[in-house]
């Protein structure tokens, strides 16, 4: 079974669909992605605004339903990555144990921004188990207030759903640096 990330939001029709789609695309068919919300209406689809975000970026949003969080969702995952502080909260409370492998999607992008990607395994698989403790010895180095929450666009002007897209994508873009980073190649005398 490949390993795997679980993209969290209340509604999965904005936020965690969006992050789910740019992973995809970015760590490829060696890792299983998926969303879920907190509050979800199961069969969903992915809201206009959002739709239109993605579709801009050339990622498919057919044939999306949205998915209710539940247990199994996340003890299945190797790495939980949510919306806000809230949402990392209903993950551990549902699952205690997920606590090392649950973040914010912006913590996690702040906290690996100063990993060295040649210091992980080569291996992704192996890569996104180490990644959780990885982040973690990196707190030190981020000390002080951060905005650790994406706000929820949903129902708001395109703009917003605008703003908020960018924050998840510079996010994403941070965490799939090191994550499919690979190593130079040397050449032999």
């Amino acid at each position: 079974m490949p390993v795997s990330i679980l993209a969290v939001c209340t509604g999965n029709i904005c936020r965690s669909p969006a992050l789910e789609r740019l992973l995809r695309r970015d760590l490829g068919p060696a890792v299983r992605v998926v969303s879920a919300g907190t509050q979800a209406r199961a069969t969903s689809p992915i809201d206009g605004p959002m739709v239109a975000l993605l579709d801009a970026d050339g990622l498919p949003t057919a044939r999306f339903s949205a998915r209710q969080l539940n247990e199994s969702s996340i003890t299945n995952a190797d790495l939980i990555l949510t919306a806000t502080a809230a949402h990392r909260s209903a993950v551990v409370r549902l699952v205690p144990a997920a606590v090392r492998r649950t973040f914010t999607l912006l913590e996690l992008a702040m906290l690996v921004s100063t990993i060295d990607p040649v210091e992980l395994p080569h291996d992704i698989s192996v890569r996104i188990a180490a990644l959780p403790a990885a982040a973690s010895a990196q707190r030190s180095k981020h000390l002080g207030r951060h905005e650790l929450d994406i706000p929820d666009p949903y129902g708001r002007r395109p703009r917003t759903y605008r703003k908020v897209y960018e924050q998840i994508r510079t996010a994403e873009a941070e965490i799939a640096r090191v994550l499919v980073h690979e190593p130079a190649h040397r050449e032999s005398d």
